[in-house]
């Protein structure tokens, strides 16, 4: 074959680095946009975080990025007079426009350490707390060790989750001699500490070491300790009928001992077992002034960012020194940064304020008016591809006189009504679960009469669709609902 150099035209699409950072930006969740701020302030010399009286703060996330100046007055005719490029080529990346930039940051030094305030104390876990409560008791050696291996077999919830025999085999390689009877001695020794029920092989096992902690005094412990022992299955099918029959006691006594055995804890890990919490913080605020609802931006989720003026003043215009390129390039990054960040609170805001304008009736009267609604409405609305009002919607929270919200929990599928309506799901698990709420405890509806219920309110439900919702929302069957002591 012939060789032959041939000239095509051609157009494709492809984002330019401003487009990517923006679209990075937009998805970003409030602590990932902490963490991105404050990353672009330790690595961009043009960047600060302002405040009102014009002083350096010491954090970044004090002041709403809404007001944030993108006028740089300080330079007036910088664009006119310097190479500085307003865009990038679409086929460049940031590293090989900021070639210095990666230099600069490995040059900052590094902190002496985290301020004080997120020293926080490790949370304590369950087998830390057991441990503490091993080291305390007068033990050997080998019944230590034996205790530690105990210790380290017992689960979150509090339950061994390794047979008694398999801690036997582990320990024979390190113990010698070993007998089962000595692991089992000092299991019983680990049962006792606190919390009451640790270290149980299963439920009942559970319930049963808690009763036998209480006072010999304790009314029909004696019953309730040979309930959960041989009856417990029964307990959970409600036969009462046979657990009368077995415990030779009337109505009134099973009541008193299943009220005993209510008072237990069938977790006992979860009484001590802690965990660091996790805040929701809301990005927008709705608020209620005169008639109209005002949809306002968190002014904690965003700093108000700046060019640094006394940096950004050292810029020479006809320099092409490596050091004065290197803050030109800094200088630019900067404004894109601030671009980028008031094009992410303005989407912000569009979408709330669309999703506020739909879910009025949900402000005013709570989740059962919430009305049915699919992003493709909001990005009619505010002129954006679905795809971007995905990206504003997930873990983006709004605070509401309801409560806190995500955004997504506006959207929901419809159902249809008699009178030609439409009835979004959400208002359907809000009406399921005022219906399960209310109704009989000693006769619980199925769903069967559920859904007539829905019927007679207009909605067409159909059974298997009260049975999903009422399982997303974690309902229990009609047989489970019916309490019967």
């Amino acid at each position: 074959m012939k060789q032959s150099l041939q000239l095509r035209l051609g157009q494709q699409l492809a984002m330019t680095p401003q487009l990517q950072q923006a679209i990075k930006l937009l998805q970003l969740s409030t602590l990932e946009l902490h963490q991105e701020i404050q990353q672009a302030l330790d690595s961009n010399m043009m960047l600060e975080a302002a405040e009102d009286d014009g002083a350096f703060p010491e954090s970044s996330d004090t002041v709403p990025v809404e007001s944030a100046t993108t006028d740089f007055q300080e330079l007036p005719d910088l664009d006119k007079a310097s190479d500085i490029p307003q865009e990038l080529p679409i086929d460049s990346s940031w590293d090989e426009v900021y070639e210095g930039l990666q230099s600069y940051s490995n040059s900052l030094p590094d902190s002496d350490g985290d301020d004080f305030v997120f020293q926080r104390a490790q949370p304590q876990s369950l087998r830390d707390h057991l441990g503490w409560q091993l080291d305390m008791l007068p033990l050997s050696e080998r019944d230590h060790a034996i205790g530690l291996a105990i210790v380290d077999a017992v689960n979150d919830e509090g339950y061994l989750s390794s047979p008694i025999n398999d801690i036997v085999q582990s320990l024979q390689t390190q113990l010698d001699g070993l007998d089962p009877e000595e692991v089992t001695a000092v299991l019983h020794l680990v049962q006792n500490l606190d919390p009451a029920g640790v270290a149980a092989a299963d439920l009942a096992d559970c319930l049963a070491i808690q009763l036998r902690q209480l006072p010999e005094a304790t009314p029909h412990r004696k019953k309730a300790l040979e309930l959960v022992q041989h009856y417990l299955e029964v307990l959970g099918k409600k036969d009462l009928a046979r657990l009368k029959r077995v415990l030779d006691v009337n109505d009134a006594q099973l009541a008193e001992i299943v009220a005993l055995i209510r008072t237990l804890e069938p977790k006992p890990g979860r009484l001590v077992q802690t965990g660091e919490s996790q805040y929701v913080v809301p990005d927008v605020f709705v608020s209620k002034v005169g008639s109209q609802w005002v949809v306002n931006l968190n002014p904690d989720i965003a700093p108000k960012l700046r060019i640094n003026p006394f940096y950004s003043g050292m810029v020479r215009r006809a320099d092409s020194s490596a050091d004065n390129v290197a803050m030109k390039n800094h200088l630019q990054e900067a404004r894109w940064f601030i671009k980028s960040l008031h094009s992410r609170n303005e989407t912000l805001l569009k979408v709330a304020r669309s999703i506020v304008e739909h879910q009025k009736d949900f402000l005013e009267q709570g989740p059962m008016a919430m009305k049915p609604l699919v992003l493709r409405d909001v990005a009619e609305e505010v002129g954006m591809h679905e795809s971007t009002i995905s990206r504003v919607t997930t873990q983006k929270y709004m605070h509401t006189a309801n409560g806190i919200f995500e955004f997504k929990y506006f959207f929901s599928s419809h159902v249809s009504t008699n009178a030609g309506g439409e009835c979004s799901a959400t208002a359907i698990k809000a009406h399921l679960r005022a219906i399960v709420d209310a109704e009989n405890p000693e006769k619980p509806l199925s769903d069967h009469a559920i859904a007539d219920i829905f019927k007679q309110k207009g909605i067409n439900v159909a059974r298997r669709t009260i049975a999903k919702y009422r399982e997303a929302l974690a309902i229990p069957p009609s047989n489970e609902r019916r309490q019967v002591i």
